[in-house]
């Protein structure tokens, strides 16, 4: 710190307040009546096994619905990309650029495309099988697509793949022994990456949700916001807290296989 000065730590402090102040406004406005300015916990005890939880009532099922969404997201995204990626990296090298293409594509689509795109689909699931939330699991496996992606390219990026299964198979090994016991645990970082940020954009999508009449986290907090705006926004703060604690995951993760 003394030979590169203050600069960059100044530049840090800075930054730091300019993400944690919307953080300390929205639990300000959770705790503040904004008419008479009282500080008040009852929105916090509202959420947590307060009275009058049947105004709470779609809020809970949002969550319990995004979680097992998120869940599923998280198996069929790895189902789809784990195997293809490594097995276009060991056979096919020449598809990798077409893959990493089709996995990138969702970025460059708004979610209210996608929702145009994917209405049909849906109406035919829910005439066939049911209206439940746990079918976005289809569409949020696109959206996580490309970040999910770039957390497994890194991680095969930063092995030899191609040497660890050679040996693993000259050694009489199985294709889904090296899947399993040689691959897979020097991903384990790489995959947990992919996880963590899944996991955290399926719970702060809203756009999907909505316009295909879903209910899930953020879809919850909108209603609750109509009668009980403090709550929401106790919510909401708890949900990008997740998503902090998730992504500081990711790097304590990551900085632990550097270390190693």
């Amino acid at each position: 710190m003394r030979r590169r000065g203050w600069g960059p730590v100044a530049i840090l402090v800075l930054v730091s307040l300019f993400l944690a102040y919307p953080l300390y406004a929205l639990f300000e406005f959770s705790v503040r009546f904004p008419l008479t300015g009282k500080v008040s916990f009852d929105a916090w005890a509202k959420l947590f096994g307060g009275t009058d939880q049947s105004r709470l009532a779609p809020l809970y099922q949002g969550a319990l619905n995004s979680l097992l969404i998120a869940a599923l997201t998280v198996v069929l995204a790895l189902a789809v990309l784990l195997p293809t990626m490594i097995w276009v990296r060991l056979r096919l090298p020449r598809l990798s650029r077409i893959v990493e293409f089709c996995a990138l594509l969702p970025l460059t689509l708004p979610a209210i495309v996608l929702v145009v795109g994917l209405v049909p689909i849906y109406r035919f699931i829910s005439t066939t099988l049911s209206t439940d939330a746990v079918w976005l699991c289809f569409a949020y496996v696109i959206l996580v697509l490309p970040f999910a992606y770039r957390a497994l390219d890194s991680g095969l990026n930063a092995i030899d793949l191609r040497t660890l299964a050679t040996a693993a198979r000259s050694m009489g090994a199985s294709w889904p022994v090296v899947m399993l016991r040689v691959v897979l645990p020097n991903l384990r970082t790489a995959i947990a990456s992919a996880a963590f940020i899944s996991v955290a954009v399926v719970l702060g999508e809203f756009t999907i949700a909505r316009m295909l009449a879903r209910e899930t986290l953020q879809t919850g907090v909108m209603l609750v916001n109509q009668a009980a705006p403090q709550v929401a926004a106790a919510v909401s703060l708890l949900s990008l807290l997740f998503g902090i604690v998730l992504l500081v995951g990711i790097s304590l993760l990551t900085n632990r296989r550097h270390s190693r």
